[in-house]
């Protein structure tokens, strides 16, 4: 299920801050139709610390309803309350989604017990495929890699999008997990080299803009044609910068207004992109507008 190019989806919003819900389905058709390989919905890049609970829950359902099977669907159903993180997943597994993508706890920074116990408690309430997310710049935790390994021997934990950008932790979690774990790169700065190293898949924010492309590199890699994955990367590397010039969703939702695909609201504490970067980044997205 879990490999090649997944897209970190956006949330559309309309001016008023509620969810563009016919944006939304306009954007799986678009990933469908341009071959992205999979659909993260509610995360980071969705905008997960705004979205309320029926909100969560509803956009799990229409993206499950409208790609009907096509590409899977992982929902983002992570929280720093492990009572919540496991009701989110409960619904997710209920309206059909393939997998369940769950972020470390944040803010309150348990250790790596807390952190075993608390995806142990998940894992063993929910019975969905789960992906452990470590994203320490936002979290202000780190799922140590021997955590990572033992926790990829229970029954439901069957991947981990890392997150961290160094690409010294795959060798080490590689040959540690459970035989049907997936490695999956959140970083799409260094992502060709952490599929080069052994991975299965990137969550991309920049495959928003262009899946085509970024499911092309991956195919490359997986035939083993390393040169031509990362010339064809060396083409995106400006873009991948620059959709993390500011802190992400913000770069790719005016990107995607730019490109007249939804409107580039966002909610508050999130504002607007600095003037200054839309003018460069437009340069950059006049190429393939």
């Amino acid at each position: 299920m879990f490999h090649g190019s997944i897209v970190a989806l956006v949330t559309p919003m309309n001016p008023d801050g509620s969810i563009d819900f016919a944006s939304y389905l306009k954007l799986l058709e678009f990933h469908i139709n341009n071959n992205s390989d999979g659909v993260v919905v509610i995360g980071t890049t969705g905008e997960a610390p705004t979205i309320d609970f029926d909100e969560h829950v509803t956009l799990i359902q229409e993206a499950v309803n409208f790609v009907d099977g096509k590409i899977p669907i992982i929902a983002g159903t992570g929280a720093n309350s492990t009572k919540e993180a496991i009701f989110l997943t409960e619904q997710a597994k209920k309206i059909g989604a393939d997998a369940c993508l769950l972020v470390t706890p944040y803010y309150n920074k348990p250790n790596q017990k807390g952190l075993y116990e608390h995806y142990k408690a998940i894992n063993d309430a929910v019975d969905i495929p789960q992906i452990l997310y470590n994203v320490p710049s936002r979290t202000g935790c780190d799922l140590a890699n021997e955590t990572i390994i033992k926790l990829s021997h229970l029954k439901n934990i069957v991947g981990v999008k890392d997150a961290t950008g160094d690409l010294n932790r795959i060798d080490v979690i590689k040959n540690g997990v459970d035989k049907r774990f997936a490695l999956i790169s959140g970083d799409d700065l260094s992502f060709v080299d952490y599929l080069k190293s052994g991975g299965n898949a990137v969550i991309s924010v920049t495959a928003n803009l262009v899946p085509k492309q970024m499911h092309r590199i991956c195919e490359e890699i997986q035939k083993n044609n390393y040169s031509g994955a990362e010339a064809l990367n060396e083409e995106l590397q400006a873009l991948h910068e620059m959709m993390f010039i500011e802190p992400n969703p913000i770069p790719v939702k005016w990107a995607l207004s730019y490109l007249g695909m939804i409107n580039g609201k966002l909610r508050l504490p999130m504002v607007e992109l600095d003037k200054i970067h839309q003018v460069k980044l437009a340069k950059l997205l006049s190429k393939i507008k």
